[in-house]
């Protein structure tokens, strides 16, 4: 009985663990960050304030009612004696107001026409798609952080791939000079070089498995993931240059593609509209008004003393010093300043796309080379192999073969590494890493 539940328990266990280990592609990387991220919920809601900045900005020029409800008691009644305006009986004294006042009034305003009020919407309205764009800068950002996180702790699985290989071969090869031993066929040293081979690649293993489960802990921080969670890395480097591979090395960059040059166009609308508006600031504001108000008044009775006014108001600025002209060419000063950074910006691209497509060429016969070398590795340890199994060779020629062969496919594994981060590199600077 107590087996049996033991059985269950460990059951339950097992599955738990299976089903809460998350397998995940790079793309499943990428989405989850973006439905997560802190970052993209920061960008998220300064779109919607600014889609209320457009509502904010627009309700002034729409028509304004108010309503206002006020009472008074004079305690001390301002007056004046009557002789001091010379008449009126002497000793008494006129008063200039009445100790009660309950009033209201229900006031209109409506702006006919202002042009700063103009220019304030058109650049509310713009200022919305500036955020927009700027919310796609977060998102291609951090597509570009999680694909910098997820491809060394990619590469880092796949090294630990081939050691468990290397290992997996290495312990046979310990296993059959063990037996050779036993028959007399070799030396005690040659189990002990082996073995000596066998226990460094575990421990670079053990090594390589730790980098690999520190690279995914960051690839977690990069996706605001929490670090307790498990994840493995469903992707594999072949997928990945396959996916990044179907590139053209001598593709032009479009400028557009890139969210930070179409957000600095527009931040350089926005500050010509701010010129235009105060250039113009001497235009006239016209706007109409209307109140009523319902009023009482008196000392020990009320009487209904009602008035209302309409009509309309315009100003117009004659001289502020100069305000209105400093403002405008600071803001002049401020798109110089805008135009020399869209001119660093795009030097900073064009370098970017340079760099990407000569570290393209360099990784990619930096590949090629070490699979060649590889290939010659392999042979050279299985000639070795041969001849030591059939008592020709010595362990010592297996060893240094074997060392060569690992020291091939770790050179392999890094070179794949960089060809494959040129690759990303190069969408990057497209623009075009989806």
């Amino acid at each position: 009985m107590n087996k049996s539940i033991l059985l269950i328990s460990l059951s339950i266990l097992f599955t738990t663990a299976i089903f809460g280990q998350k397998v995940m592609t790079l793309s499943d990387c990428m989405d989850y960050a973006l439905e997560n991220h802190t970052e993209i919920r920061v960008a998220e809601y300064n779109k919607k304030a600014a889609e209320y900045q457009i509502k904010e900005h627009a309700a002034v020029g729409l028509p304004q009612f108010n309503l206002g409800l006020s009472y008074s008691h004079y305690l001390d009644q301002p007056s004046i004696p009557s002789e001091a305006l010379g008449f009126g009986e002497p000793g008494t004294e006129i008063t200039f107001a009445l100790r009660n006042r309950a009033a209201g009034t229900i006031s209109f305003n409506q702006l006919i026409f202002n042009n700063s009020y103009l220019a304030t919407i058109k650049g509310a309205r713009m200022y919305k798609d500036y955020v927009d764009i700027q919310f796609e800068g977060v998102v291609e950002k951090l597509r570009n952080r999680v694909t910098d996180a997820y491809v060394p702790a990619l590469v880092a699985a796949e090294g630990v791939r081939i050691l468990e290989l290397n290992i997996s071969n290495q312990e046979k090869l310990v296993f059959e000079t063990k037996a050779n031993y036993k028959a007399g066929f070799v030396e005690q040293l040659d189990v002990d070089r082996l073995e000596y081979a066998l226990a460094g690649f575990r421990t670079d293993r053990d090594a390589l498995a730790r980098q690999r489960d520190k690279a995914i802990d960051y690839l977690k921080f990069v996706m605001n993931m929490p670090v307790s969670d498990s994840i493995t890395l469903k992707d594999d480097v072949d997928k990945l240059l396959a996916k990044y591979g179907d590139i053209n090395p001598d593709e032009k960059l479009d400028y557009m593609n890139r969210p930070d040059y179409r957000a600095i166009l527009k931040a350089r609308d926005l500050n010509e509209l701010q010129t235009n508006a105060y250039h113009r600031g001497w235009w006239p504001v016209l706007s109409f008004f209307a109140s009523y108000d319902p009023t009482y008044q008196g000392n020990e009775s009320l009487y209904w003393i009602p008035s209302s006014i309409m009509g309309l108001q315009m100003t117009m600025p004659i001289y502020d010093g100069g305000y209105r002209r400093a403002k405008e060419e600071r803001s002049i000063i401020q798109g110089l300043k805008v135009e020399e950074n869209k001119r660093q910006l795009t030097m900073a691209y064009d370098l970017e796309i340079e760099t990407a497509r000569k570290d393209y060429y360099s990784t990619k016969q930096k590949m090629e080379d070490q699979i060649r070398n590889l290939d010659l590795a392999q042979r050279i340890f299985d000639a070795a192999e041969t001849k030591f199994k059939q008592g020709v060779g010595s362990s010592f020629e297996v060893t240094q073969a074997q060392y060569g062969l690992y020291q091939s496919q770790a050179n392999l594994v890094n070179a794949r590494f960089d060809f494959l981060k040129s690759l990303v590199a190069f969408k990057k600077a497209l623009g075009q890493n989806r």
